[in-house]
């Protein structure tokens, strides 16, 4: 990762802002969170809908995300999320904080926020969905969709390049619901893809794997139902 010289008016909008989460703390969030297995080092309970509202009040800055992130906290690192500025993020950077996940809820806010308005991430996704930690994978994936929900520039041929991750993952009964979720995100964006997906997912039907099976079986229930072929019209 980059080093950069720290800044005293960063480093006060830091410390003003780590004050400010403290409020925030809801003790029974916390403690559910907990019980489902959804572990930080540091986890006050605050909302998401309240940790949005206060990255509101300031600039998005590179140092500055990079100081909350590195605080650790559940909070500050959704923070970094929300203050990162996509177009200064490194490669180095983005394979650091998505390789130190712990959960789901960071990878998902992660991508909500950032991940997703990155420039070039698209080989990122398929670098990760293909990468060895668990939630690594999961990011990918997860990022695949959220890229077909937010993108509507970017040509189809970079979403055609993720269906290569398919053979090797559809059969991880883990991954199921979020390669389900992505794919049927990416076959919604528009007809050449949602044609290209059932395509696909019709091939996944003749894998020997009956989570691969299941898998794609409901991907084109819902590809090719009435109400999303109405919508691509």
């Amino acid at each position: 990762m980059d080093f950069l010289l720290d800044n005293p008016e960063v480093e006060k909008i830091y410390q003003e802002i780590v004050k400010m989460i403290i409020p925030l703390k809801n003790g029974i969030v916390s403690d559910s969170m907990k019980a489902r297995g959804i572990h930080y080092k540091v986890n006050l309970g605050a909302s998401t809908v309240s940790l949005l509202e206060l990255s509101k009040r300031y600039p998005k800055n590179h140092l500055l995300a990079l100081k909350l992130w590195n605080k650790g906290w559940r909070e500050t690192m959704i923070l970094a999320s929300m203050l990162e500025e996509p177009n200064e993020t490194t490669s180095d950077q983005l394979d650091y904080w998505v390789k130190s996940f712990e959960n789901i809820e960071i990878a998902e806010q992660m991508s909500m926020h950032l991940l997703a308005y990155v420039p070039d991430v698209y080989e990122k996704a398929k670098e990760w969905a293909l990468g060895k930690k668990q939630i690594v994978k999961y990011t990918g994936i997860l990022l695949m969709g959220r890229m077909a929900l937010v993108d509507k520039v970017t040509s189809n041929e970079m979403f055609e390049s993720f269906f290569e991750v398919l053979p090797p993952l559809s059969k991880d009964a883990t991954l199921r619901s979020v390669l389900q979720r992505s794919f049927i995100q990416v076959g919604k964006r528009n007809k050449e893809l949602n044609e290209l997906s059932l395509m696909h997912f019709k091939h996944l039907l003749t894998i020997d794997s009956p989570v691969t099976q299941m898998m794609a079986q409901d991907v084109i229930d819902e590809l090719s139902s009435p109400y999303v072929q109405d919508y691509l019209k």
